[in-house]
């Protein structure tokens, strides 16, 4: 299996029972504060094992965003770190468990337009058919509201949420190659701090500690660890394929829902489950190869001497792999299966 895959898959898992258990803290914890400590969970948790791997390995590289790059992580970070989760937990309160674990799944489907229409990732028609599937199973949702959503309102406010997740897993894409630790730090830290800021601002009552130390927990794992694995796929597979493997993630919350008394199993969630896994499934079942050629390309991020990373050391190389440091790509040709990752951004 493709280590993207694994990573995504993994990445989904963990994000997709988060949601379920954010829905359980909603009741005790203002959703703005929530919002607040999931992202503060996952950069401080993060900040600390980034910080205890420098100490066991003080002379490592780390690979950082360069010039721009920054750029699309700020915009990142204010769309996916801030307007995304706030909409996401008040619309929590106005949606059941399970289906605003399904209605994720549009997250998978806005990543990939984004990436196609507004920046040139290549598709197919195997994969177009899998995003209809999707939109069919999630606006089966939207019509016919699941337990416990008294209006639209929660919908609407879940589908913000995945528009604003889909356009920072765009930009999130440009700085890719950087240390995904570092990255995901960066941005639970930054997304954390301002989201707390507006909650002390308006007022908001601190939550309890027990609350505290839930949100930042569930947050951790959640987002923290879910956002580095998803930064590695997201290398390894490209955008809108990685939003595919990510977007099994509503069938973990939903099952977490149901488990939890927050949802039941409605003909209505059986259904748009149903198509959603037929978009799944057309998925994580394409295969692309065809002959391509790989421009002249130079940049930082840790590799190992595959295939793609034949060069020399400018500097007194140990042999230790993976490695991190500057390296030059030549132009060169071949046929092999690949996805639109870090080296595979050529037109078709």
């Amino acid at each position: 299996m493709n280590s993207g895959i694994a990573f995504g898959l993994a990445s989904a898992a963990l994000f997709g029972v988060s949601t379920p258990l954010a829905k359980a803290l909603v009741g005790s914890v203002p959703p703005l504060w929530l919002a607040a400590l999931l992202y503060l969970g996952a950069g401080g948790g993060l900040s600390v094992v980034h910080l205890v791997r420098k100490a066991r390995s003080a002379d490592a590289a780390v690979a950082l965003p360069r010039g721009d790059e920054w750029l699309w992580v700020a915009a990142a970070i204010v769309l996916g770190g801030v307007v995304g989760p706030v909409a996401l937990m008040y619309g929590l309160t106005m949606t059941s468990g399970g289906t605003a674990s399904l209605l994720l799944n549009l997250e998978a489907v806005l990543t990939a337009l984004v990436a196609w229409f507004a920046f040139r990732e290549n598709f197919d028609s195997r994969i177009a058919l899998g995003m209809l599937a999707i939109v069919a199973g999630a606006a089966l949702l939207t019509t016919a509201p699941g337990e416990g959503s008294s209006s639209l309102l929660g919908p609407a406010l879940v589908a913000l949420a995945c528009l604003c997740w889909a356009l920072d897993n765009n930009l999130t894409r440009k700085a890719a190659t950087s240390d995904a630790t570092v990255l995901a730090a960066v941005k639970g830290v930054a997304a954390g701090g301002v989201n707390a800021a507006m909650a002390t601002a308006l007022g908001l009552a601190l939550p309890s500690g027990a609350a505290i130390a839930g949100a930042v927990t569930v947050g951790f794992l959640g987002y923290g660890v879910s956002l580095v694995l998803f930064i590695l796929a997201l290398r390894h597979l490209g955008t809108a394929r990685a939003g595919a493997y990510f977007s099994v993630a509503p069938f973990f919350g939903a099952v977490v829902a149901v488990a939890l008394g927050q949802d039941a199993l409605t003909p209505t969630l059986a259904m748009a489950a149903a198509l959603m896994a037929l978009g799944v499934w057309l998925h994580v079942s394409e295969r692309h190869a065809h002959d391509h050629e790989h421009e002249p390309l130079a940049h930082t991020h840790s590799h190992s001497h595959d295939e793609h990373h034949r060069h020399e050391h400018a500097f007194a190389w140990t042999g230790d792999e993976p490695h991190v440091h500057e390296h030059v790509h030549n132009a060169w040709r071949h046929t092999h299966q690949h996805y639109p990752d870090a080296h595979h951004r050529h037109r078709h």
